[in-house]
């Protein structure tokens, strides 16, 4: 089989990639090691910049996002039991977030993927990207006990953290930085409607909450954990106890509590690796870098790792020019370092840190005060939650 791009990873970024080539009549094969069920079963992120909206709308798979997702103006910074808005759509002259899950976008564009025709191999086992530092790269898989081989020009790592892609890159040729956090996220999923109509990002002398969304019957709430932590010793009902402890008095009363249905503690950590350009193989979103998620800028920052490939691919086919793959690394790491920035001084300001001292908790309060009695400092914070532009 030949192809002009072929995509390891069926998640957001390598689906997102995909409809926008094939929108633009660039031939693409799409390849996962997993079931598309078991794609569809991950739950994630769901705070979704206006970049990250309007690539889903170029990419014709918008429609059930804008009927069902919900536009947030704002959301609330919670401390010395007091709510504190931040005024998202004042502070940056009309701009908001869209809350809508991973899970959701991913459904849409694998529906639009499937109206347009656009292959995709699912269950492909032993995928490997192969002479990408040349002229004529490939991938091999196997599929039912047959290894089979994809000629292509170009190859996307859109495979995650732990994929093949970046494995591949011979280690003399990569730089990876990488800061690890002294806590987790326990988080849950129930079917409660939100405490909030907005997310609510809590600083308490117990530790970091937030409570979030998926839709108005779908809550999404989290708490700051120590790593050594069971999931097995969080009941609901301790983990609802827990959380009315670390909200102010009116969302502790107001909280409606359920059964959860998924229930996980992840780690944190911020992690970048330098360039995300190898030849002709391409890293974007999860496979080139990880942030923590306070700052909400995971799936959008794969969005725009997407948005600059795709211009630079689409350059090279339609203008003969390579100036945009080029220029690819160096583009997507600028905005990366500055949201890996973001996300670590939001995580450094809202977490209590198993170290931290009266002097860093001084300055901690300090920092929070100034953040919400100055429109310069708010303007700052707002800006970069609802993304910086591409």
């Amino acid at each position: 089989m030949r192809t002009q791009v072929v995509i390891i990873g069926s998640g957001p970024s390598g689906l997102l990639l995909g409809q926008l080539l094939t929108g633009a009549g660039i031939d693409n094969v799409i390849l996962d090691r997993v079931s598309k069920d078991y794609i569809l079963g991950r739950v994630r992120a769901g705070v979704l910049e206006e970049g990250t909206v309007g690539l889903m709308d170029r990419a014709k798979a918008g429609a059930r996002m804008h009927a069902e997702g919900l536009p947030h103006d704002g959301f609330s910074l919670a401390f010395d039991g007091r709510d504190h808005r931040i005024d998202l759509y004042g502070l940056t002259g009309g701009k908001r977030v869209m809350v809508y899950g991973q899970t959701e976008l991913t459904r849409d564009l694998m529906e639009q993927r499937a109206l347009t025709g656009a292959p995709s191999i699912y269950a492909a086992a032993n995928v490997a990207p192969h002479d990408f530092d040349g002229q004529n790269p490939y991938v091999t898989y196997e599929r039912d006990g047959i290894n089979q081989r994809i000629d292509c020009d170009f190859i996307a790592g859109c495979d995650g953290f732990h994929g093949i892609s970046r494995k591949s890159v011979p280690e003399k040729a990569i730089r990876t930085f990488e800061k690890v956090y002294p806590f987790g996220w326990l988080g849950i999923l129930a079917d409660v409607a939100p405490v909030s109509h907005e997310l609510i990002y809590a600083n308490h002398p117990r530790g970091f909450a937030l409570c979030s969304m998926r839709s108005q019957t779908r809550s999404r709430y989290y708490l700051q954990c120590a790593l050594d932590e069971k999931l097995e010793d969080w009941t609901d009902q301790r983990f609802w106890d827990e959380l009315r402890r670390r909200l102010p008095a009116h969302h502790a009363e107001a909280l409606v509590t359920g059964a959860s249905f998924e229930k996980s503690i992840a780690p944190l950590r911020s992690f970048v690796s330098e360039p995300m350009r190898f030849g002709r193989l391409f890293l974007v979103g999860d496979a080139a870098h990880i942030v923590p998620p306070t700052g909400a800028k995971g799936l959008n920052l794969a969005a725009s790792d997407v948005h600059y490939l795709f211009e630079g691919l689409l350059e090279h086919y339609q203008d003969r020019s390579n100036a945009g793959v080029d220029a690819y690394s160096a583009h997507a790491l600028a905005r990366v370092w500055k949201a890996v920035r973001f996300s670590w001084w939001m995580t450094t300001m809202l977490h209590r840190f198993p170290d931290t001292g009266d002097f860093d908790q001084k300055i901690q309060e300090a920092e929070l005060d100034y953040l919400t009695h100055s429109r310069a400092a708010a303007t700052a914070l707002a800006e970069n939650y609802v993304g910086l532009p591409f």
